[in-house]
């Protein structure tokens, strides 16, 4: 039987390996071509993750656990130095030290994802496979900022003139800021907030919430390949976005087992 260490390992390599790639493309994309040297070190980044794609597909979920131990210790350095990358660049747009086309909550974004890929892969090396009851609230705290800000930078990217398709990623992003507040207050309130009934009924509220906004994402996507829609948003950053919305959904089917199993 496969170790859940080495599955959830891979999985979670599988799935952030690729969105590092893809931020460290975007961030390319957003600089100025006076930038190069920033844009250098974006490609190596590039590259990295594509040599940690293909060695991931070398193994399996039978692959021995000290070996997964190894690979998630050499992809956590990578994660490390890609936030450190990340942050570099906030600093030097923060300061007015460079200016390009890559929003500095955007930056700051994408840097907390490599620390969240980062912690994962640490915790994982330490055994910790299921989520504990008192970290639930934290990572959908996590999430749903993550779900807020996508809001946020599509009703930006896309062209003024679509009206409709901006008030609502507006709404979206009003209601998922109300949601991180919520979630806050209700992380305030430990540990009497830490029952299976309340805790159950946050994530109930996060996943309706979350399916309705992956289902915005959905429809933007498939506008924005088909040239139906006016924006400056890349396909694959549509596309992106969704799949972090399918990534949360999971990650609250999670939560949600292993409070049942609690």
């Amino acid at each position: 039987m496969a170790n859940p260490i080495v599955v959830r390992s891979l999985d979670e390599i599988r799935f952030w390996s690729r969105i590092m790639k893809e931020h460290s493309l975007f961030l390319s994309l957003g600089f100025t071509h006076d930038q190069k040297k920033l844009i250098e070190e974006a490609q190596q980044f590039i590259d990295v993750f594509e040599r940690i794609e293909e060695k991931l597909s070398r193994f399996s979920v039978n692959s021995d656990l000290s070996q997964i131990r190894a690979f998630n210790s050499e992809v956590y350095q990578a994660a490390v130095a890609i936030w450190n990358y990340k942050r570099k660049v906030l600093g030097l747009t923060l300061r007015c030290e460079i200016i390009s086309n890559n929003y500095p909550l955007l930056v700051d974004h994408i840097s907390r994802e490599a620390a969240y890929f980062a912690n994962r892969l640490k915790e994982l090396n330490e055994g910790v496979l299921a989520p504990r009851k008192d970290a639930i609230i934290q990572e959908n705290v996590f999430f749903l900022k993550i779900m807020a800000d996508h809001a946020k930078f599509i009703g930006h990217l896309l062209d003024p003139s679509e009206r409709k398709l901006v008030d609502q990623a507006r709404e979206f992003s009003h209601d998922f800021d109300q949601l991180v507040f919520q979630a806050v207050d209700l992380d305030s309130m430990r540990p009497q907030s830490e029952t299976r009934p309340i805790l159950s009924q946050f994530l109930d509220q996060n996943r309706v919430s979350v399916a309705s906004l992956r289902d915005f994402k959905k429809t933007a996507r498939e506008l924005i390949e088909e040239c139906r829609i006016k924006s400056n948003i890349h396909p694959l950053l549509a596309d992106h976005t969704f799949r972090e919305a399918e990534r949360f959904l999971e990650i609250i089917d999670l939560f949600e087992a292993s409070l049942q199993r609690a």
